[in-house]
């Protein structure tokens, strides 16, 4: 039995995660399968009336206690600081040491991508991201705060390991799957002290694996090749800050921020699984959230869990919803949430 922390969050968060819920309920009979979900109340409305984002018990329990986390959202405007957001989910990237942010960018139907003449056959790559250094550890400081004179500093941070185990992970992952083009992408003409290390670190991993095409490309020239020629990229690796940008461009290639799924990994520990599209509070209680990047998370979970087979059973049946427009209102469907994890399970 699978153990599965399920933190729905903020906003639309428990909408979506209720529909992949179900989802992979109704696969689990049939497969052999059982989960123990355990619902937790990680998010706004308990900081809000307690001031605890989470504690450091219930993080450690998040890994001790379960075989993968499954989150909605955070996000509350109620929450100006988004504090409670940082803790809970930059908290569990970085405690729980998730240093591999996995983004698949596949077109499961052409007509939802906004180049023209791409196909599904020409957008199927993934991405990764450092998950855990760069400009997102908040190494720098404000020093004469709201003067004229104030000055601010983001640093960014970069380690030896870090860099080396995020791209070993995207040359064992293509290798293992037969990919044959891995490109790693840095600002090093500009950067030249923490991407020249990212520059050393990948031609030494990448000269271990002669059978791949390694490619590197500066991160602007990197954007303007994913929209003129998104075909020439099997996986891509790249830092914390210029994934988080790069994957948002994926998302839309692929059909909008509703169809993307993600992973935070580290092999060998409690993963966890989200869709990315954020909280939507304006959205809300109102039965119209796309609750299909919730059911891609919920497959990449299955997979990571040791039942690839089902991950690409729920990604077909997504696609099939898609290509009969069996959607919700935001890929121009009529569908409301539950209807829309209905169509999937149909398909299913």
């Amino acid at each position: 039995m699978a153990r599965i922390a399920v933190i729905p969050g903020d906003g639309i968060g428990t909408e979506v995660l209720e529909q992949g819920v179900r989802v992979l309920e109704h696969l689990a009979p049939a497969e052999g399968l059982a989960f123990d979900w355990n619902w937790l109340p990680y998010g706004a409305d308990r900081y809000l009336e307690t001031g605890v984002s989470i504690t450091s018990d219930e993080m450690q329990a998040l890994e001790r206690d379960h075989d993968a986390i499954y989150l909605g959202a955070l996000g509350d405007p109620r929450v100006k600081s988004n504090q409670h957001a940082k803790d809970i989910l930059l908290g569990m990237r970085f405690e729980l040491d998730l240093f591999i942010n996995l983004r698949p960018c596949k077109l499961l139907d052409a007509r939802y991508c906004p180049l023209k003449g791409k196909g599904p056959e020409d957008l199927r790559f993934t991405v990764f991201r450092e998950n855990t250094e760069g400009l997102y550890t908040g190494v720098g400081g404000q020093f004469k705060r709201g003067t004229s004179d104030e000055v601010a500093i983001e640093a960014e941070l970069n380690t030896r390991k870090g860099v080396e185990r995020i791209v070993r992970a995207a040359y064992a992952f293509a290798d293992e799957r037969g990919l044959r083009r891995v490109c790693m992408s840095d600002k090093s003409n500009a950067m030249r002290h923490g991407h020249d290390l990212w520059q050393r670190v990948w031609r030494e991993v990448a000269a271990e694996y002669p059978g791949v095409e390694s490619r590197h490309l500066y991160v602007d020239a990197l954007c303007m090749e994913l929209v003129r020629a998104p075909e020439s990229f099997d996986v891509i690796v790249t830092n914390n800050l210029f994934g988080d940008i790069v994957t948002d461009l994926g998302a839309q290639l692929q059909g909008g921020i509703g169809l993307a799924a993600s992973g935070n990994l580290h092999p060998g520990k409690v993963a966890m699984f989200e869709p990315v599209h954020g909280s939507a509070p304006p959205l809300a209680g109102k039965g119209v959230a796309n609750p299909l990047a919730a059911v891609l998370s919920a497959g990449m979970m299955v997979g990571w869990l040791g039942r690839p087979d089902l991950e690409d059973r729920l990604e077909v049946a997504v696609g099939k919803c898609l290509q009969a427009g069996r959607v919700t209102g935001e890929l121009g469907g009529d569908l409301c949430t539950t209807a829309a994890a209905d169509a999937v399970i149909s398909y299913l």
